[in-house]
């Protein structure tokens, strides 16, 4: 579909001017609101198959929009799988053509003054006359904050940390912050205990601020990225009590251990649980892990009421997305160091004047899709450093497919590929290669590994042709 078609399809063609772009009015471009969870997998939304899990305001999205069933994060370089992935977003570029950041290792590439050789999404609405807020965690260099984004409040610069003492930062236009040693030792000063407050909620406050406060013609661009459901799960006591760990189903393709080594078999996340894993335990995690996302939910929202008070709600393009999936007992596994669905395989959601309601695209996607997509919804024209595929066409028709393959990569010991039905998992670790090739129709679970089935052969071989290079 070319971009005109898609513009009249959401009511904006007739803003288009003589060069094909649309002009900076209110009236002629929506707003747009991104929200980007962390450590959020697909399978954690209600209206998406989850009966266990309460997200009302998810499932308000989910049914008022398109949701693509196949989205997926590209990989990761290194264990902090939401650095790369953050940046493959904002810039619409594979990890393998992103060259490592002064600032955090395998974030937005940038130099001491904020200076990036790509584009970035923000950066580009900003330039089209969005008024640009963010907010959450932006784990990027802060001067590069101050490139594209025009309002912020409760930054977080960081990866992690607890959520109840996160060092945030106000908004500073010049990009020049306190020391982050200085932002940790004020962080240290912070109440705990039900009086202090969740980085969730931090970051929905400096939104609902800034719609309350925003004054002007030009519509705005809030990316609002979330630190939770990540660890530590230390949700408000209400949402906890929503959770019961034993009435909460045991994932069908858990393990009390991982049958080989991956190479990832002591980071960081996997010692979150004793091995073997037990049972109990994961059920107790999994029950924190959802007490978080329900807490986002409420806190979500939030945002959307304010949003329909000022009556922008139907005037605003809404992403929902997750930055990288968890295995939580899937695999014997509990972080998302693997190439697994469960790790790989996020949310992503998209509500739109035009766009289909309670629709899902099957078309195999990447996160890093969201960008150009954007860009062609608003009639913003794409930036040439920008190698992602727009998600508009599938967008347009549900059965559109925009790609055939997808390829993955984590660290050099694995590599994947998949089709619309076949998958292949290669491991190379200490010398030794293991490969899984799994039919994600019959076996969505991943648990039956077809590479030594001589009738699967050419599966293994096609699939292999796609992976990326060690």
């Amino acid at each position: 579909m070319y971009r005109r078609d898609f513009l009249k399809m959401i009511g904006l063609a007739g803003a288009l001017s003589p060069f094909g772009k649309v002009s900076a009015k209110a009236l002629d471009r929506p707003n747009i609101l991104l929200l980007l969870t962390d450590d959020q997998r697909t399978n954690t939304i209600r209206a998406l198959g989850n009966r266990e899990i309460i997200t009302p305001n998810m499932d308000k999205l989910v049914r008022g929009g398109t949701s693509f069933s196949n989205a997926y994060i590209l990989g990761s370089p290194s264990a902090a799988v939401c650095a790369p992935s953050r940046a493959m977003l904002l810039t619409g570029r594979s990890y393998f053509d992103l060259p490592t950041s002064v600032n955090v290792p395998w974030s937005v590439p940038d130099d001491e003054r904020g200076n990036c050789p790509f584009t970035t999404l923000p950066e580009t609405l900003r330039d089209a006359g969005y008024a640009t807020f963010g907010t959450g965690k932006w784990h990027n260099g802060p001067k590069l904050f101050a490139k594209g984004f025009t309002h912020g409040g409760a930054i977080f610069f960081g990866g992690m940390g607890d959520h109840y003492r996160l060092p945030l930062y106000d908004f500073e236009p010049s990009g020049v912050y306190p020391s982050p040693s200085a932002m940790k030792e004020f962080s240290k000063t912070k109440k705990e205990g039900p009086a202090a407050k969740h980085s969730t909620e931090s970051f929905v406050d400096a939104s609902v601020d800034f719609l309350r406060n925003f004054e002007g013609d030009a519509p705005f661009f809030m990316y609002v990225a979330f630190t939770a459901p990540h660890d530590p799960r230390t949700a408000p006591q209400v949402n906890r009590e929503m959770y019961d760990p034993e009435r909460l189903a045991l994932p069908k393709n858990f393990l009390p251990e991982h049958p080989f080594d991956n190479g990832e078999m002591k980071v960081r996340d996997e010692k979150l649980a004793k091995w073997p894993r037990t049972p109990a335990e994961v059920k107790k995690h999994i029950a924190d892990y959802y007490a978080m996302i329900t807490h986002v939910d409420d806190q979500i929202g939030r945002i959307l009421d304010e949003l329909s008070q000022m009556g922008e709600l139907d005037n605003t393009i809404i992403v929902f997305a997750g930055d990288n999936g968890l295995a939580l007992g899937q695999h014997g596994l509990m972080g998302k160091q693997s190439l697994y669905e469960h790790s790989i395989r996020v949310p992503l959601v998209f509500c739109a004047p035009g766009v289909p309601k309670g629709q899902r695209a099957e078309t195999l996607c990447y996160l890093h899709d969201i960008f150009p997509t954007l860009c062609e919804m608003v009639g913003v024209d794409i930036p040439s450093s920008v190698q992602s595929k727009s998600l508009s066409p599938a967008l347009a028709n549900t059965q559109e497919k925009t790609r055939q393959t997808l390829a993955f990569a984590y660290r050099n010991i694995q590599r994947a590929s998949r089709d619309n039905r076949y998958k292949l998992i290669i491991h190379f670790v200490k010398g030794q290669e293991t490969q899984q090739l799994f039919d994600l129709l019959e076996d969505p679970y991943e648990m039956n590994n077809l590479a030594d089935d001589p009738a699967h052969a050419k599966h293994l071989a096609r699939l292999g042709s796609l992976l990326l290079p060690f």
